[in-house]
Formats: C-alpha cells, structure tokens, sequence
C-alpha cells in the first residue's frame, strides 16, 4: 500500500503544487483550469486524481496542500475521499490536507448532508471550505482562495506556516464538534 508522506521529496524552490482528489474529473479539470489562468508568484503545478493511492512514480513532485473534493450530490463520491484519506501520512493533516465541498447551493438535490462533510473535517483536523463549483464566479473565487492556501503551505509566505494557516481557518469555521 502506497501512502502519500509529506517530505517524501525536497521543496523545489519557487514551485507549489497541488493535488485536488475527487470523482468530478469535469469540475476538477475546471478548477484547475481557473487556479492556472490567477496571477501566482510560483511556478503551479495542479495535479488532479480520481482517488489515492497515485501511482508510484519517481518522477511525482513534492505535494504541497491535498484538496478532497466531496461532492455532495453523490454518495460515491464522499466513499470515494474515506477511502483515499487511507493512503495519505498522518503529518499531511498539520496543515496540509483541506476538504472541499461542493454542491452546498442546490441543498433539495444533496444526498450527503453537510454535517457528515463537517464531521470529516473535524476528524481529520482539517478545514472544511464550502462552493458550488458548477458556478463560474464562485469556481474563480474558490481557485484563488486555494492557491492563496497553497503558497503558505508550499512555504512562500514569510511568516506563516502552514499550522498557522489550519489555526487561523479553524477559527473561522462553523460550530465545534460538541455542537453537532
């Protein structure tokens, strides 16, 4: 069993790279679309799988943030992310793994209630960011919000960490674990 480890590879300098992970090749291949054509003072490198684990190839580069996007019309698809956070190390989650669901705006059409997503989050003591990816303005939105992410993680922003990074979004979600 192949699992992804965080410092598995060197940072190459002035380079970020992501992984988004999730069943929507479509919407994925659209956000990583949007992340490409923002202004990033690194060199991106997006890369998109259908779930973990990744092939194993030499030739991978270090990942810097891990994105599990659960869409929330499908079951599938959250079966699909629990079964890929198997094949991720445990120090990915200090800050370097973020959950992304999508679909929030059409809630009739959910077939994953939303705090099923808050609960998986909060196990994996990972931010949970909320988009209807279907939606160009928010897709957009959401690019720039994960690559603002990505430079800190990729440790291109003096003075923050990408644990500063989880405790500052920590704070910033919805109720606590108790609450639910």
């Amino acid at each position: 069993m192949s699992v992804l480890r965080p410092l598995d590879k060197l940072p190459c300098l002035n380079t970020a790279t992501i992984l988004l992970v999730g069943t929507e090749d479509a919407l994925l291949q659209q956000l990583a679309d949007s992340m490409l054509r923002e202004d990033c003072a690194s060199e991106l490198k997006v890369h998109l799988a259908r779930s973990l684990p990744l092939p194993s190839n030499v030739n991978r580069p270090r990942i810097d943030l891990i994105v599990f996007v659960v869409n929330l019309h499908s079951k599938y698809s959250l079966q699909n992310v629990q079964e890929s956070l198997c094949h991720v190390d445990a120090s990915f989650f200090l800050g370097k793994v973020c959950f992304l669901a999508s679909g929030a705006g059409r809630e009739s059409h959910c077939s994953i209630h939303r705090n099923t997503v808050v609960k998986l989050a909060h196990t994996y003591r990972s931010p949970l960011l909320f988009c209807d990816l279907e939606v160009e303005g928010f897709r957009v939105s959401m690019a720039q919000r994960l690559l603002h992410m990505l430079q800190v993680c990729a440790g291109h922003v003096p003075g923050v960490s990408a644990l500063n990074l989880l405790s500052l979004l920590r704070h910033s979600e919805g109720p606590s674990l108790e609450d639910l």
